[in-house]
């Protein structure tokens, strides 16, 4: 009886959220086009706001906070990030954990109504992950020009979301723009979709583990060992979520 009262209030703190959710994204989408005329840093500032939102408004619903360890680690910004992506979660955190920052998203996300107009403004990096070698083009050439003007750039080198626990192939993109910018690499790892899963409508109370890794000096490496790098450090975290008896504190 226990379980049920808990999966019931589960479900209703969930559909409260997602209402929430719609409820403000549609008028924030309108309200924010007039941004489209502000310079880019206050434009990401602006839209930013509705991040905030999400994550209070998802912690006073679904009860889903989270905890941050290696800030202390934060070399000066522009840098590039790179983490894992399990689910929604991390896209609006990010902007409250990191300095502003530019993703690398498929833009296709910049076609959905009110939610898309907005994420246009904060002036991604839009791939089409089909084209291959011109995507990988295209990440370094707009990611230096957004390293330039102090922003930092955020990619999931594994292109999708996946579950959590579960590994994909890291594309290196990422790595690549460090060796050709210069500016470090900083790993990230999470275990939010122990809570928040992809393509999950229930969301599940909890803390989110949020681990901030050494930053990498892409400087005489090479973009393969910058990525192998990365990957070898994001895994092991993200194992020793899976398995704490082994955690190693992010060392």
């Amino acid at each position: 009886m226990r379980g049920r009262r808990a999966a019931g209030g589960r479900w209703w703190r969930s559909a409260l959220f997602l209402a929430g959710q719609v409820a403000t994204v549609i008028p924030f989408g309108v309200l924010v086009l007039p941004a489209a005329l502000l310079p880019p840093l206050a434009r990401y500032r602006l839209i930013r706001l509705w991040a905030l939102f999400i994550l209070r408004w998802l912690k006073w619903t679904c009860r889903i906070d989270y905890r941050v360890e290696g800030r202390e680690r934060l070399p000066p910004a522009p840098y590039i990030i790179l983490a894992k992506h399990q689910s929604a979660w991390e896209t609006f955190a990010f902007q409250e954990i990191f300095p502003p920052q530019v993703w690398v998203l498929k833009r296709e996300l910049l076609w959905i109504p009110f939610f898309g107009w907005g994420l246009k403004l904060t002036d991604p990096i839009a791939i089409d992950r089909r084209a291959g070698r011109r995507a990988l083009e295209q990440v370094v050439d707009q990611g230096l020009a957004r390293l330039r003007s102090g922003r930092c750039v955020v990619i999931f080198p594994e292109g999708t979301r996946m579950a959590f626990g579960e590994r994909g192939r890291y594309n290196p993109g990422g790595a690549l723009l460090a060796v050709k910018s210069g500016h470090p690499v900083v790993p990230v790892a999470h275990d939010a979709g122990r809570y928040w899963p992809r393509r999950g409508f229930l969301k599940h109370p909890g803390t989110v583990q949020v681990r901030i890794g050494p930053a990498i000096d892409p400087r005489g490496r090479s973009a393969k060992e910058v990525n192998r790098l990365a990957e070898a450090w994001i895994e092991a975290q993200v194992a020793a979520f899976v398995h704490p008896d082994n955690d190693n504190n992010g060392d």
